[in-house]
């Protein structure tokens, strides 16, 4: 093995489109503009990766956007890579036997070697996190635990995100005329729904369509139209970015996919959001608007433990009347509850500004303190 060098190494596997990619596009960023740390971000699906940085070329093995090196990876070889202080196994991602062989045959001065895990609320990753385990090369590898308690990982957040959000809240209207929206009424209702398919979400659509009030509905391009488009008599390969459907008082919008920043933008532009994902569902947390988390379905239903231990870990100072009522129409959402979905999401509208100004303190809360990326670099300074 040549002499370290100082750069981090970060790989990823690109599963659920935007999720992985997404949280690991945000860290290296994050890395490189707040702890000017050199970033090599290996990346084995271009295309995808490009949704959410539109001036990614994915023909390119290599490319510099925003002062991080991006590889992609199934380019690899056992000469293209070099020993820095990090090597980052983004969500349990295996990074190619080529350069395990090399971390072994120089152990002394191999990177800080980190697995990277999803994102928890459930107690259990405090005793993990932080763990070292002797890989059968003979290398010292790390389990890092991204989470909500001191004792965890912390979670991805830049310094300045929460003014930002502020900032765009302040401008929302401005914003949401390019969608034709006004908010003359003041229970004109936005939400962004980027979520998988769902039966929930097609009831929630025919009991908007009855309403007095306005609603709008910001609906990127993807899975959540299969639920939606029906109840405009509408089919997801006839629309097109631009279009608008109403039935009622209720509109959909269909938007372009976005980069990060834009998207940062539509969430904290909203009255209410509706996310999947790992990044997603961070981000609705940092815009300090309500929210539900649409959760990946795991096996042996092992997404509802972890959407129960969030719920617990987001409502534990809220009334129980306010609890209830989230946590009722959460889990109606998350398990398809067609016939009760209406009547909890009328529930929660009671308690409206009481979730309103928990979402405004919540992020201060959750974060603990400091962010994933600061207690990565201090970790990393302590191997």
């Amino acid at each position: 093995m040549t002499q370290k060098s100082k750069h981090w190494d970060i790989f990823c596997c690109v599963v659920d489109n935007y999720g992985d990619i997404g949280v690991t596009w945000r860290l290296a960023k994050q890395l490189t503009q707040e702890y000017d740390l050199k970033i090599k971000l290996w990346v084995d699906d271009l295309n995808s990766f490009q949704h959410i940085l539109p001036a990614l070329n994915p023909n390119l093995n290599q490319q510099t956007i925003n002062a991080i090196t991006i590889i992609k990876w199934d380019n690899i070889n056992p000469n293209s890579w070099q020993a820095g202080e990090a090597l980052i196994e983004a969500f349990a991602c295996e990074i190619p036997e080529s350069i395990i062989e090399q971390l072994a045959e120089d152990k002394t001065n191999a990177p800080v070697w980190l697995n990277l895990e999803y994102l928890s609320a459930e107690s259990w990753i405090e005793d993990c996190h932080g763990l070292q385990s002797l890989h059968h090369s003979g290398v010292k590898k790390y389990f890092y635990f991204p989470g909500f308690t001191s004792k965890s990982g912390g979670l991805i957040c830049e310094h300045n995100q929460l003014t930002i959000a502020k900032h765009h809240d302040l401008e929302r209207s401005e914003y949401l005329k390019q969608f034709g929206i006004e908010l003359k009424e003041t229970n004109t209702k936005v939400i962004s729904v980027f979520s998988y398919e769902s039966s929930a979400l097609k009831a929630l659509c025919k009991y908007w369509q009855t309403l007095d009030s306005e609603t709008h509905l910001l609906v990127p391009l993807g899975r959540s139209l299969n639920s939606l488009l029906p109840a405009f008599q509408g089919q997801v390969e006839n629309v097109n970015i631009g279009d608008c459907f109403t039935v009622g008082k209720l509109q959909i919008h269909i938007l372009p996919m976005t980069d990060q920043e834009g998207y940062d933008k539509l969430l904290s532009s909203c009255d209410f959001n509706i996310v999947r994902g790992e990044d997603s569902f961070l981000r609705a947390q940092w815009a300090q608007k309500p929210f539900l988390w649409h959760i990946y379905p795991q096996d042996e239903h092992a997404h509802i433990d972890k959407l129960e231990a969030f719920n617990s870990r987001y409502l534990d100072s809220l009334p129980n009347s306010v609890v209830n009522a989230y946590q009722n129409l959460s889990l109606a959402f998350n398990q398809d509850q067609e016939q009760h979905i209406v009547t909890y999401w009328q529930q929660l509208q009671e308690y409206e500004q009481a979730l309103l100004s928990h979402s405004l303190n919540w992020p201060n809360k959750a974060l603990n303190g400091s962010d994933l990326a600061s207690r990565l670099v201090e970790f990393v300074k302590k191997r």
